[in-house]
């Protein structure tokens, strides 16, 4: 359960006129992982791609190049057979990119004169409102013509200059053309620069601003039409040909994949030799499939895992399937090495518990219960599926203790005694049961559990869970020191924390009169004897880490402060939209409608939060208290040669 998979080195080698052969089988096994072979002085050499590589790869950069153009992504699809792919690949791959560069080359040619017609729009705007052909603004050998934008009517100014001129100004875009003799045009240029005029350059264009502008707007319109009309034919492409660019991107992928295979293969004249890595139990299915696909012409030899080895051996989990998607809150820490425990199935017990513990509501349960199994159904992603089922894990912790927390929502379901008198619960007639006084501040245990009203008891309660889950951590710690550095060095790096832990124990016993007074004394001299293991295997760490034993613990009362947070808020914003917005028994009207709102808004924001705040206080528990004690990971990924096909089949 702890455990990894056993890993085996293993060596592959045979002739060169079976190296196709063997790539391909070790392909389709998808079970060996190559380990890339670098040049030494052993007299092999690394390997050339197989003489399809630059084909395949012509084709794979064209087909993920429409796919990227049509915006073809992962989804799930019926299954195409593999031989009748490949055998239409080269006629449909050559049609489906002729006709997609038809369409984008005339979209890129409506685009490019949509841009210049709405560059000519911006330059006929402002002349729009005078009335005068384009034509007449240029051509004149003895007048200047000045056009661009003024902040006011220059006339009465011009004409303190010269009585020989023309000028139209439209008022509402501030913009002036004004013809003057040349003779005049430096005096009025100095007044205009006065008057804060910005020139306008005269669009290139015949006939009246305004109907050419109505002109373009009409030309503008169509050309949109056309490039809406392409992109709906390039859309019904992808349409059509989407299932195919998926088919053959996975099949070229394949192709890539085996062909450049020996640019990580060690070779010689005439020899091959594949290095790499298998789990233990698939080793004899890894014999037979070489065996098989090469006729017997290939030997397959298991080689002895050496110290360096342990090292470098990819890891691949071995838990069971309902707590495998928890190795993705593994993956996001690190991997074990290869001699730790995987602490994956721990996790699938005290993360969901964790965040259960702190969220503890039917209602946001129930909800984002319903979230994760829609995103799951309508996501195909492989990286999405996992998380939402330790999502849907969580839920279901999060829905137990609801029950036992009878809360919805932020509302009690039964009602509860108090000395201030009785709060009502969401269920009438659900009556707080009293079931024993807590050994802690006299509090009643009841059920439901009322969170609110067992403050210190469940404080204690956590801080007591903390410390059993990090005792855990000291047991597997302990475990891998032994088989990292042997027994020695585990019970003095990990059994010393636990003896003083005992120490400490008999000690406040005794003091508190549980044990006879003798015990307190056994217990100074049990934490002093821990203290000198700590000191020895730990060296001056130890000691210093020591105080961290009780922060440690605490820190896990945090279970209990988030979990109250979440129900205050959610109290909070069924007091304003019920009580101070909308009282029930009140005539409903539009403040009935507003306190909805404002009650299906604030649950809304809390049901983020109550997947925020306990899945990252949660996570901390994990990775900070609990690995802090056992764990050191780093290791690498077990990934295998091969391919695990979506979208084909041989």
């Amino acid at each position: 359960m702890l455990e990894l998979k056993q890993m085996s080195r293993a060596v592959i080698v045979g002739h060169k006129s079976i190296f196709e052969e063997t790539v391909d089988a070790l392909h389709k096994s998808n079970l060996f992982q190559i380990e890339d072979f670098n040049d030494d002085n052993s007299g092999l050499r690394i390997g050339r791609p197989f003489e399809n590589v630059d084909d395949v790869s012509k084709k794979l950069i064209k087909i993920r190049s429409i796919a990227s153009l049509l915006g073809v992504k992962d989804a799930e699809s019926k299954k195409q057979d593999n031989t009748a792919v490949l055998s239409s690949l080269d006629d449909t791959l050559n049609k489906l990119d002729a006709e997609l560069d038809a369409k984008t080359e005339q979209k890129s040619k409506l685009e490019a004169e949509l841009k210049e017609i709405d560059s000519l729009k911006k330059e006929l705007l402002p002349f729009a409102n005078i009335s005068l052909d384009l034509d007449l603004y240029r051509g004149y050998e003895h007048l200047s013509v000045f056009t661009g934008y003024v902040k006011e009517d220059v006339e009465s100014a011009v004409s303190k200059i010269t009585s020989s001129y023309e000028i139209f100004y439209d008022a509402k875009e501030g913009t002036v053309a004004l013809f003057v003799s040349n003779e005049k045009s430096g005096e009025v240029a100095e007044l205009l620069a006065e008057l804060g005029f910005r020139e306008l350059r005269v669009p290139n264009a015949s006939g009246m601003p305004s109907e050419s502008l109505s002109g373009i707007i009409s030309r503008e319109s169509g050309l949109l039409k056309q490039i809406e009309a392409i992109d709906a034919e390039i859309e019904s492409l992808k349409d059509k040909y989407a299932d195919f660019i998926l088919a053959s991107n996975e099949l070229l992928s394949i192709e890539a994949q085996k062909s450049e295979a020996p640019l990580r293969i060690a070779t010689s004249e005439s020899t091959f030799m594949v290095d790499g890595w298998i789990p233990d139990e698939d080793f004899a299915e890894l014999e037979h499939v070489v065996k098989t696909a090469t006729k017997g012409r290939a030997f397959v030899s298991k080689q002895e895992m050496t110290k360096e080895d342990e090292k470098v051996v990819p890891i691949e989990y071995d838990n069971p399937k309902v707590a495998a998607p928890f190795q993705e809150i593994m993956d996001l820490y690190a991997r074990p090495t290869y001699k730790e425990l995987d602490p994956t199935t721990l996790i699938f017990i005290s993360f969901p518990l964790f965040y259960g513990m702190i969220l503890g509501d039917i209602g946001y349960a129930l909800i984002l219960l319903a979230l994760a199994l829609g995103i799951k159904k309508a996501v195909s992603s492989d990286a999405i599926k996992p998380l939402m089922n330790v999502l849907i894990y969580c839920q279901i912790s999060t829905l137990i203790f609801g029950v036992l927390y009878g809360e919805f929502l932020g509302f009690p379901l039964a009602s509860l005694h108090t000395e201030h008198g009785v709060a009502e619960g969401l269920i009438k007639g659900f009556e707080t049961v009293n079931l024993f006084a807590s050994p802690v501040g006299g509090e009643m245990i009841t059920y439901p559990v009322h969170r609110t009203h067992l403050v210190m008891t469940m404080i204690v309660f956590t801080a007591l869970l903390g410390l059993v889950h990090i005792n855990i951590g000291y047991l597997l710690g302990f475990i891998n020191e032994n088989r990292k550095h042997g027994m020695s060095a585990a019970i003095f790096e990990k059994g010393s924390w636990i003896v003083i832990e005992l120490g400490l124990l008999l000690a406040i016993l005794g003091y508190v009169a549980v044990l006879p007074s003798i015990a307190t004394i056994l217990g100074v001299v049990v934490f002093l004897v821990g203290f000198v293991m700590l000191l020895k295997g730990e060296g001056i760490k130890g000691p210093i880490e020591l105080p961290s034993l009780l922060s440690n613990s605490l820190s896990y009362t945090r279970i209990i402060a988030v979990g109250l947070s979440s129900i205050y808020i959610a109290s909070t914003v069924n007091l304003i939209a019920f009580e101070m917005i909308w009282e029930p028994g009140t005539p409903i009207g539009g403040m009935t409608i507003f306190a909805i709102i404002v009650f299906f808004f604030g649950h809304a924001l809390n049901t983020v939060l109550s997947i925020i705040a306990p899945g990252l206080h949660s996570l901390r528990l994990q990775y900070v208290e609990f690995f802090g004690k056992f764990y050191e990971g780093g290791g690498r990924k077990y990934d295998p040669f091969g391919y695990i096909r979506k979208y084909t089949e041989e």
